[in-house]
């Protein structure tokens, strides 16, 4: 059951980035030929024909009457479900110039404005980025937000649970100076090694005072303990600020992540698809609260990531038309397009390695 979240959890962000891609191109006119949720085979459609919606199922053994088709309100857009799941995508008349393509069509990709195209390609990414903080605010409201106050766990073996401290206990004076937040608490303890120290703290709404001496740890006093997840409820309005701005703490730790990764300061772990169901599995098991809050942080990652310059991402596409903007010259299309195939091709390779080898670890001995 929690992979199946996992896996609709995946295929949302895609539908959110690809709405994006669709709704801008229906605003500036293109026409959006199909919408797909997943690849390969299709599990059902709905296609516009004859002057109404119809279902049909993928082997088009059940045909079912909808509604009413308007070409001008509706387009002539093809909604499917495909039966691999974790990619979407929206084709858009005259993208793809391979195809048989009217050059006299204005509502070709081809024809559309420059300003019309960088919207449309732009939409994507941002519509991930805005609905991140949709995702903040779910988990902000169902879940509050991490207290900031010195609520501790002991570690084995080590000072504080000699002392007699216990899970869950908050740290409110250290050698007789107020604490009110983490950091307070770690400045006061690291500037004491060897020093024996009182330490007092709140537990089930009654002050307790323990005696310890820090450890010396390179100059540097230890008592041995580890954040404790304490939450606090917000109100609406708290956790819309909050939602707001989170997005923006996200992209930052990763483009911090990524500068590390580069430089060799830190080992980086890939996850590929079956990697980060199990992931979104894992943390809407704990809470739907945080199931949301991974679901906002990866819709945030999903934004920034498209952005990168790369071939086949919608960063690529903007670099390409960045280029038109400046030089007033179209590229040609057809060398573009093979840019983009080489690497569409080049990232599902890497995407099932690391299925194969990461996720599912066929390849370890």
């Amino acid at each position: 059951m929690w992979n199946l979240v996992g896996i609709l959890g995946l295929a949302l962000l895609m539908v959110v980035h690809e709405s994006g891609h669709y709704f801008a191109a229906r605003a500036f006119g293109m026409h959006v030929t199909k919408f797909s949720i997943g690849f390969g085979p299709t599990f059902f459609k709905i296609v516009p024909k004859d002057g109404y919606f119809w279902f049909i199922t993928g082997a088009d053994k059940i045909q079912i009457r909808l509604w009413k088709h308007d070409p001008e309100r509706h387009g002539p857009t093809i909604y499917q479900v495909a039966m691999i799941p974790f990619l979407a995508y929206v084709q858009i008349a005259g993208m793809n110039p391979f195809e048989d393509n009217d050059p006299n069509d204005k509502h070709s990709y081809a024809n559309a404005s420059l300003t019309g195209r960088i919207s449309t390609i732009f939409a994507g990414p941002l519509a991930n980025y805005l609905f991140a903080s949709v995702f903040f605010f779910g988990a902000f409201m169902l879940g509050g937000v991490p207290s900031n106050e010195a609520y501790v766990t002991p570690l084995e073996g080590k000072v504080a649970i000699a002392a007699g401290i216990r899970e869950g206990d908050k740290v409110v004076e250290v050698a007789g100076t107020p604490i009110q937040t983490w950091g307070q608490m770690a400045e006061q303890i690291s500037k004491r090694p060897g020093e024996p120290i009182h330490v007092v703290v709140e537990r089930d709404k009654q002050r307790v005072t323990l005696d310890m001496t820090p450890a010396n740890e390179n100059g540097t006093g230890r008592i041995g303990v580890t954040a404790f997840e304490q939450r606090v409820a917000v109100t609406p309005k708290e956790a819309a600020k909050l939602a707001v701005t989170e997005p923006a703490n996200v992209v930052k730790m990763l483009v911090v992540s990524l500068g590390q990764l580069i430089t060799g300061k830190v080992e980086g772990e890939l996850s590929g698809p079956v990697g980060m169901v199990k992931h979104v599995a894992n943390a809407a098991k704990r809470g739907t609260a945080y199931g949301l809050h991974l679901l906002g942080a990866l819709s945030a990652y999903l934004g920034a990531f498209n952005l990168i310059p790369l071939p086949a991402l919608d960063g690529g596409r903007l670099m390409f038309l960045t280029y038109e903007a400046t030089t007033r010259r179209r590229p040609n299309a057809r060398i573009e397009a093979w840019i983009h195939a080489m690497g569409i091709l080049m990232f599902l390779g890497l995407m099932l390695w690391v299925t194969v080898f990461k996720d599912l670890g066929l390849g370890s001995k």
